[in-house]
């Protein structure tokens, strides 16, 4: 039964099983940071009346822990709602807690948090991807629909619904509003949705998107309705060669992503191979990291036992700075304290142009490049992740570099801003895997239209 059964009044929502459904699942598989069902009031006649939703452990909520993650935010409780909190909430949705994740949305399979790691539903020895990791297992664990929140910076809406089966979007840079959100890259951070059903994903984003006066990087544009999904005809899709190339695309992944080629062209649409070659793992990965890194070392130099956050006695330290290192040694996590390092590093005096400014310039070619190809094409089609969510101690046994490199997919269309849409598309080893489309900035209802009809 999806979303729009619900919707629709075709059937009543059953809050004490699925809250009942939501304990005995999380026991189990950890995807849940805090549950925190809060009592709705209203008309009735709202048009999410009723219906869960959960947010990312990133994501502000009043009275509610939001730690992102991290043992240095463990007993931070905000006193706001973040604004997409604050529509689902306005639009009648009801709040049941916060998702587990990544610390800071540092990390591909929501391994590196200083809380419980979250199993996948399918294979609880198996990772849930990361870092939006909790907010995808949620939806594919629960019998009955989710709205859940997740945030991507590099790709981590596409990767937990790939890895968990299930449909993720992440909207135009600045088509939903920031304000509330814990930052990791402030010129990269987009807060998505993950649903059972294109359908879902399309009514989420139509509730939280739009501009926001307390977050000056939204786009003052008219929100489409999203969920008035269409057929789309004379589609053209472009697929990069550089992704086909990748090292460590596994068969059954690929073989699924021929076969939704194969889907799409039986469907009508023209499917083309493109040359896009600062896609590669050797341009967008490095500019990407660069330039989050550097962004997060500054982000996260407010954490410092002053404000927020974990605090420890002034009175045992020499100085401030002395206070100022025990506390982050102590708050933040082997993967934090390494992007703070690098971050630091490459933004310093006499290392700046060497990196960041080179990344920048990286970052406006590839934006470039994918204008080039929109120019021509309606979509970009890939593979949502090269690989299917490998075993927990397999991704704990990876090095930095090699976990790095799994974002190959997935970094260039968040450098660039740019919507993009994962949905299933078959199994391989008895694990689910994705299929990836990307469209033009503020397009959404593009890549909406050609995921709901090949879905159907």
């Amino acid at each position: 039964m999806g979303l729009k059964n619900f919707i629709d009044g075709d059937k009543d929502f059953d809050h004490q099983k699925f809250h009942e459904e939501l304990k005995d699942k999380n026991s189990e598989l950890n995807f849940m940071r805090e549950i925190n069902v809060e009592e709705t009031s209203g008309s009735g006649s709202r048009e999410l009346e009723d219906i869960p939703f959960v947010v990312k452990d990133a994501i502000c909520t009043e009275g509610t822990v939001t730690s992102a993650g991290s043992k240095i935010l463990e007993n931070y409780t905000p006193v706001f709602d973040a604004t997409v909190v604050e529509r689902l909430k306005d639009s009648g949705a009801k709040f049941y807690g916060k998702t587990q994740q990544d610390e800071f949305g540092f990390g591909t399979f929501s391994t590196n948090t200083a809380f419980e790691t979250p199993c996948n539903p399918h294979d609880s020895e198996r990772v849930v991807g990361g870092s939006s990791g909790g907010a995808g297992a949620i939806v594919a664990a629960m019998d009955q629909p989710v709205i859940s929140i997740g945030e991507s910076t590099g790709g981590s809406i596409t990767n937990p619904a790939a890895y968990n089966g299930v449909v993720g979007v992440t909207p135009t840079y600045g088509r939903v509003s920031r304000y509330g959100l814990v930052d990791y890259a402030n010129s990269l951070d987009k807060i998505g949705v993950l649903a059972k059903t294109v359908y879902g994903a399309a009514k989420g984003l139509e509730t939280i998107a739009g501009h926001d006066e307390d977050d000056h990087t939204t786009a003052d544009r008219e929100v489409p309705e999203y969920s008035d999904l269409e057929e789309r005809d004379n589609l053209k899709v472009a697929v990069p060669k550089q992704y086909l190339e990748l090292d460590g695309l596994q068969e059954g992944v690929k073989e699924n992503f021929q076969d939704s080629l194969e889907k799409l062209e039986e469907s009508g649409a023209e499917v083309e191979e493109v040359d896009m070659p600062l896609l590669s793992a050797e341009y967008a990965v490095p500019a990407y990291y660069v330039l989050a890194m550097a962004e997060a070392s500054t982000n996260l130099a407010k954490m410092s036992g002053m404000r927020y956050g974990l605090e420890l006695d002034p009175e045992d330290f020499e100085d401030y700075n002395e206070y100022f290192s025990e506390v982050r040694t102590q708050g933040f996590g082997e993967e934090a304290k390494r992007r703070i390092l690098v971050g630091t590093y490459t933004r310093m005096a006499g290392y700046r142009d060497q990196y960041y400014v080179k990344a920048a310039k990286v970052r406006q070619k590839i934006i470039n490049q994918y204008k080039e190809v929109f120019e021509d094409f309606d979509v970009i089609a890939s593979p949502s992740m090269p690989n299917i969510a490998p075993r927990i101690e397999e991704a704990e046994e990876m090095t930095p570099t090699e976990i790095y490199a799994m974002d190959t997919l997935t970094v260039g269309p968040n450098l660039a801003g740019l919507p993009m849409i994962s949905v299933p598309n078959g199994e391989s080893e008895g694990m689910p895997t994705g299929l990836h489309l990307v469209g033009n900035h503020f397009r959404e209802k593009d890549i909406f239209n050609v995921a709901h009809a090949y879905m159907n």
